[in-house]
């Protein structure tokens, strides 16, 4: 939500494609969801941005190998920076600008397949929830932009949005985002 109050013109593209798609339905279910690419390209590139845990849990080598020039040996802890990866410049044009059009169109996949965003890390010990978590919040917000109209408090510009995160264990918001919800009516 911060990303797209920090950018309007997201936020009303996606509240159309959610409004047209759903047709007069009192909300948004699971099997409206496909309806929605550009509420799908948001939410992957919000967990590129700000994945949940910005180090994937640490994992043991097993033998001797090297990577990047770097050899590790058997028995090294490693960690994942998912951060890292998704903001890597050399992966991603503009890497640190919340740019969802980059995920329509294209094979990018936030579940483990695509090694440029592993926001719910990749293979057979990925995040056990993903599919869960996913879909939770895909309803959820699909919900929020399709029931309300959302505005920021009096006096604050988008421009002032911070999007600047708090890094720890998981991501979290530097500073609360306050909003006004609006009812929207269906006709």
């Amino acid at each position: 939500m911060t990303a797209l109050m920090k950018e309007p013109q997201l936020m009303h593209r996606v509240q159309t494609e959610i409004r047209t798609s759903i047709d007069k339905k009192t909300m948004v279910d699971e099997d409206d969801l496909h309806k929605l690419p550009y509420l799908k390209a948001v939410i992957n590139e919000s967990f590129r941005l700000y994945p949940p845990a910005p180090l994937l849990l640490p994992r043991e080598t097993i033998e001797k190998c090297t990577l990047d020039g770097y050899d590790i040996q058997p028995k090294s802890i490693v960690y994942v920076n998912a951060w890292a990866v998704a903001r890597d410049p050399e992966r991603w044009d503009n890497p640190d600008e919340f740019l969802p059009e980059r995920f329509l169109n294209n094979n990018i996949d936030i579940k483990g397949q695509d090694f440029g965003v592993v926001p719910f890390g990749s293979g057979r010990r990925s995040c056990p929830g993903m599919f869960l978590g996913l879909a939770t919040v895909e309803l959820t917000i699909a919900n929020m932009l399709y029931s309300f109209d959302w505005e920021l408090p009096q006096g604050i510009q988008p421009k002032d949005v911070d999007t600047e995160p708090l890094l720890g264990l998981a991501t979290h918001k530097k500073n609360p985002l306050l909003l006004v919800p609006k009812r929207y009516v269906v006709n």
